[in-house]
């Protein structure tokens, strides 16, 4: 009998907790659906009225001035890097609500003025901020307040891209890479189901693709995908390297950060005239569409790696992921032909690959490929994303993201001297005997 009552008490515990999530994930998804299609919508808005009124790139050092003032003057701490969310989420902190409306506008501004950006980093930091402060209002615990940030971050990410599933699991693995925290898996989930379903009622259009090829997987083939996925982990590793080593050049040649900027804003210019195109500001969502049919120029992938370095790198703000899919889109559209395989499915491999090499998200980056194009040739985008997994090695786009686990063997990883290094066998031992 007893047994039995320990039983039941559990079952009402567990029902309990239950509810309680579910509530406050379809809180959470009322809350980042919205704030994620108005920001998604904003977006658009800007990207199409600069297309429109070409002049507006000329303002662009000036819309730089103003983001470095708002974040030096309101901000001075975080910087608005989507790092902040991951300090805020490992160490249970919540940040500040003037984060939001910082880099809601600040992004909106970069886009409008031609920038080169993206837009999910920023749903990230906006979506984890807006919850963090709720679950502070709703005086939840700190480890709760972890979770709803987690819950705001899925939120946001899915109304914004339309990818509920990877934008779950991109929430549940990418701040500590090989530890998923399952217990956020139902909220976040519900969240993103919600956020998403909000933010197309709104009449924010979901970003998928109709992949017009498929091969079959058989070994020619795959090989074929291998090597596609080492070259995609060579080029994400570059393009890390590339958005951390333009900050610091910028700091040594333009100490001040407003001139920095202006700087930053002068050179966008000079390349867009010197190009004679527009395709590398902005989010460059076109170009990605074009690359998906089959189409895409060389060096297009070069041109907007440049573009988003120096537009992050000076102090515009905005995300890397769109900039990620770009990349991966075109280059994998070019590299694919000389291998063998459809153009088409090169930059949609290119765009998964590329994403979880620059994130270490594998799993997400799997969903991505689902969501986004259907299944279509799935078994091949899981391999693609593996293979580039791990050879990407502990290259990230967040210096914040921490790695738990080597990627080459079943073994643990430390940091020293800045740098993630695969613990020796004795060493591993210490650390089990000490925990």
């Amino acid at each position: 009998m007893a047994t039995m009552q320990q039983h039941l008490r559990s079952a009402a515990h567990y029902l309990a907790v239950c509810a309680k999530w579910l509530a406050l994930a379809v809180l959470a998804g009322c809350v980042t659906g919205p704030l994620g299609a108005a920001f998604g919508l904003a977006l658009n808005w800007a990207n199409a009225t600069r297309a429109a009124q070409s002049w507006l790139l000329y303002l662009l050092p000036v819309g730089g001035l103003v983001i470095v003032f708002l974040y030096r003057h309101f901000d001075p701490d975080g910087g608005g890097s989507t790092n902040q969310v991951f300090v805020a989420v490992r160490e249970r902190k919540v940040l500040t609500l003037r984060t939001a409306p910082l880099i809601f506008f600040s992004t909106v501004v970069t886009h409008l003025l031609g920038g080169s950006s993206g837009r999910e980093g920023a749903a990230l930091l906006l979506g984890g901020s807006v919850l963090g402060q709720l679950g502070q209002k709703l005086h939840l615990s700190r480890q709760d307040c972890r979770q709803m940030t987690m819950c705001g971050m899925a939120g946001a990410f899915s109304a914004i891209f339309g990818t509920p599933l990877a934008a779950t699991v991109f929430t549940l693995e990418v701040v500590d890479v090989g530890a998923m925290q399952y217990a956020a898996l139902l909220p976040c989930l519900v969240s993103a189901l919600v956020g998403v379903w909000i933010s197309r009622t709104m009449g924010l259009a979901p970003t998928a693709f109709a992949l017009d090829a498929a091969v079959d997987a058989d070994p020619l083939n795959l090989a074929r995908v291998v090597v596609l996925g080492a070259l995609l982990a060579a080029l994400s590793i570059l393009f890390c390297e590339l958005l951390h080593t333009a900050p610091k050049l910028y700091a040594r040649f333009f100490p001040n950060p407003y001139l920095r900027v202006v700087a930053g804003g002068v050179l966008l210019i000079a390349l867009t005239t010197l190009l004679d195109t527009t395709d590398y500001n902005g989010a460059g969502s076109a170009v990605i569409a074009a690359a998906i049919a089959g189409q895409a120029l060389p060096w297009a992938f070069v041109c907007k790696m440049l573009f988003t370095a120096l537009t992050l790198g000076c102090g515009f703000k905005g995300g890397e992921i769109v900039p990620i899919f770009f990349t991966g889109a075109t280059f994998g559209c070019v590299a694919a032909p000389l291998l063998g395989l459809p153009a088409p499915l090169g930059a949609a491999l290119g765009m998964a690959a590329l994403f979880c090499g620059c994130t270490n998200s594998p799993l997400a980056s799997i969903c991505l490929g689902l969501e986004v194009f259907g299944g279509q040739c799935l078994p091949l985008f899981a391999l693609v994303c593996a293979v580039s997994y791990m050879l990407s090695s502990y290259f990230s786009l967040y210096h914040e993201q921490h790695f738990l686990h080597s990627k080459l063997r079943i073994a643990g990883v430390q940091r020293l001297h800045d740098h993630w290094v695969e613990a020796e066998p004795e060493e591993e031992n210490e650390l089990s005997a000490g925990k």
